[in-house]
């Protein structure tokens, strides 16, 4: 039975993607022990902190590493699919090769996270407060436009259609807010956001 072209791009999106959410969403797990990212430092041309006391190397790393085996297993569930049920792409020939791909999806989540709370540290907004699209896209548009450039084999064919960059800004603005409104009622952030 074929599959809705529609509903597949957006499965497709999802299943490319799981590593980042995933990482975006525990990052927060440590609680920000450990060194800051920024080590306290100020940004010289303006005398605010570089990213501010919520980064720090530790959920960096947490989360960078601890989402890896999401797309690991990812890449040897696909490899398992007989070729007529693979609704989603293979991320490489073997879950070996696949661990560069996974590593730009978790780390580069977490990279595009850093450098959002850069760019919010340089135009005024306090670590903590709320910026629209700024807090929700950086971590997943870094590992895409990493992927388009490393991996044009498996991202292209997926971005080839318009409707994945709408069911991208569609789980990333739903799941975004789902894990930060979960980690704020567990505790483990300061702000639903």
């Amino acid at each position: 039975m074929p599959v809705n072209p529609v509903l597949a791009s957006g499965l497709a999106v999802l299943w490319l993607f799981l590593p980042t959410y995933v990482a975006n969403a525990i990052a927060t797990l440590p609680r920000g022990r450990g060194p800051k990212m920024d080590f306290g430092r100020t940004w010289p041309g303006d005398g605010r902190p570089i990213l501010g006391a919520s980064k720090s190397w530790s959920g960096f790393l947490f989360a960078g590493f601890l989402a890896m085996p999401v797309g690991l297993l990812e890449a040897w569930l696909i490899l398992l699919a007989p070729p007529n049920l693979k609704l989603v792409p293979t991320l490489a020939p073997t879950v070996e090769t696949a661990v560069p791909l996974v590593a730009i999806l978790t780390f580069g989540a977490m990279a595009g996270d850093t450098l959002g709370s850069f760019v919010k540290r340089r135009i005024g907004r306090p670590s903590g407060s709320r910026t629209f699209l700024l807090d929700q896209l950086p971590f997943v548009l870094l590992p895409l436009a990493l992927g388009l450039l490393l991996y044009p084999g498996v991202f292209v064919p997926v971005f080839a259609v318009p409707e994945a960059i709408l069911w991208l800004l569609a789980y990333t603005l739903g799941l975004h807010a789902a894990f930060n409104w979960i980690g704020w009622k567990a505790g483990l952030k300061k702000v639903p956001w």
